[in-house]
């Protein structure tokens, strides 16, 4: 049998090497060969379930709600139109005020119906109808046969900044830094192969992790890459609910009032290596859809 060192399993599983020691330490991961004060982990071991996940937002309960949700009678055509109009509505509000933009949601709701708002700059209108019309496209490719490569995440960011015809759709060509980051974006020569690289790493997670804890994860690496001079955070959050409706989920959307949040997750895993805020962050937000699509179904 192959084993490797806490250091390697550290970067596979996207946890510190301290919680690593811990787990072995605990006899959590089968097969742990200890010498002296090194640990040797079996290669082909599964990640141990995190405790530290609360128990109203477990794996186990959002599992069995999503497969509750999949036994009961499907939504009308008209119903599923409603809902996906006021989900995104909702969605682009808060993914594009996280950035900056400063249109309400009421604004937000007439931009998407055609109106112009006075007093309100035309870039905030074209980042709300590039963010629907990528939501859109994420909906029509999440029901295809579609690889998930660097091309999709490419067209996805080309919609998000269709105001930006110079910038859209291809990396960075300069350095940048993220104000107050605990991580520096990598060079624009090593964007590509670090694209490259995350997509391989997020196929191999795919049987050691679960859904959320992977999704989690890419999304806190694919920021702290930062391809794009700008419309990363939307296109992330973009990639996350493709990757969540692809697996049976419903959509997300990270509330602007939860910004703080948001950004002290990145702030956990890029200075202590810790995955589980960012975890916790989208599980809560996964559990709370279900249940609002379960209550919906349940009272038809």
């Amino acid at each position: 049998m192959e084993y490797v060192k806490i250091s390697k399993m550290a970067e596979k599983w996207g946890i510190s090497a301290r919680r690593i020691r811990m787990l072995c330490a605990e006899e959590k991961i089968p097969g742990v060969i200890r010498k002296g004060n090194l640990y040797m982990i079996p290669a082909d071991a599964q990640k141990p379930v995190d405790g530290r996940l609360s128990n109203a937002n477990s794996y186990a309960e959002i599992e069995t709600k999503k497969q509750k949700l999949s036994e009961l009678r499907p939504l009308t055509p008209g119903e599923v139109e409603r809902l996906r109009e006021e989900f995104m509505v909702e969605f682009t509000y808060n993914s594009n005020a996280i950035e900056g933009n400063t249109l309400t949601l009421k604004e937000t709701a007439m931009v998407l119906e055609g109106i112009t708002i006075d007093q309100k700059p035309m870039k905030d209108h074209l980042e709300a109808v590039g963010h629907r019309d990528a939501f859109l496209y994420v909906q029509k490719i999440a029901a295809k046969e579609i690889e998930f490569s660097e091309y999709v995440i490419k067209n996805i960011h080309s919609l998000v900044l269709m105001n930006r015809p110079e910038d859209k759709g291809t990396y960075r060509r300069i350095p940048v830094r993220i104000m107050g980051a605990y991580t520096m974006p990598v060079q624009p020569y090593m964007i590509e192969p670090k694209m490259s690289e995350l997509l391989i790493k997020n196929e191999e997670r795919k049987p050691i992790m679960s859904d959320i804890e992977r999704i989690a994860l890419f999304h806190l690496e694919f920021e702290g890459i930062h391809p794009f001079i700008d419309g990363n955070g939307r296109t992330g959050r973009l990639i996350m609910n493709l990757d969540l409706i692809r697996n049976g989920y419903p959509p997300i959307n990270v509330k602007f009032t939860d910004r703080k949040r948001y950004y002290e997750a990145f702030d956990a895993y890029y200075r202590d290596n810790d995955s589980m805020p960012m975890t916790n962050l989208i599980a809560e937000y996964v559990n709370a859809r279900l249940d609002e699509y379960l209550a919906i179904l349940e009272v038809r």
